[in-house]
């Protein structure tokens, strides 16, 4: 790979729209799956999450980018570890999953101090670990295939207009609603 590759800039773009686009996408299985409508209506987690109906949820995706950047930074920081080795991908999941998901420093629904420090049962903390975990390794697998491949422009196409999508959904649902 070129020294000089991959660039902060190229990181951080390619890093919001694959896990802009991942993250719509799980969320949008998960919440036909797992019924979030009525997970957050009917269980502790009522006190927690805001109702799915809400608008600011519908402008969720609309935030991602904002944590894509954030992303971006952090896997720029560690290129050498997550971009220029065979298994990156996995260095790069198992990173979020322990930092991000089950070892974060707030008492979130689904990681250790959560199971700890909140009321919210332990089964419904872990109905929703699978979205994350997966949403985590496909984001880890997807990045680190189109940051190693840039001559792969099927995939910049592919990923920008479903990045467009996801944007502009969210925005038409906010207008018509």
């Amino acid at each position: 790979m070129d020294k000089s590759r991959p660039t902060l800039i190229e990181v951080i773009i390619k890093t919001i729209v694959t896990h802009t686009v991942t993250y719509f996408i799980m969320g949008l299985l998960a919440f036909q799956i797992i019924d979030y409508a009525r997970l957050y209506a009917e269980t502790g987690l009522n006190l927690l999450m805001r109702q799915t109906s809400e608008t600011l949820v519908m402008a969720g995706p609309l935030f991602q980018p904002i944590r894509g950047i954030l992303f971006g930074i952090v896997f720029f920081l560690l290129r050498d570890i997550l971009f220029k080795r065979k298994n990156g991908w996995l260095v790069m999941w198992i990173v979020l999953v322990v930092v991000g998901i089950i070892n974060p420093f707030g008492p979130t629904p689904g990681s250790i101090e959560g199971m700890i420090y909140t009321i919210i049962p332990i089964g419904i903390q872990l109905k929703g670990l699978p979205e994350v975990l997966l949403q985590a390794l496909i984001l880890s697998v997807v990045l680190f295939y189109w940051v190693n491949h840039p001559e792969k422009k099927w995939m910049s196409w592919v990923l920008g207009i479903a990045f467009f999508l996801v944007m502009l959904l969210p925005i038409l649902g906010l207008l018509v609603g």
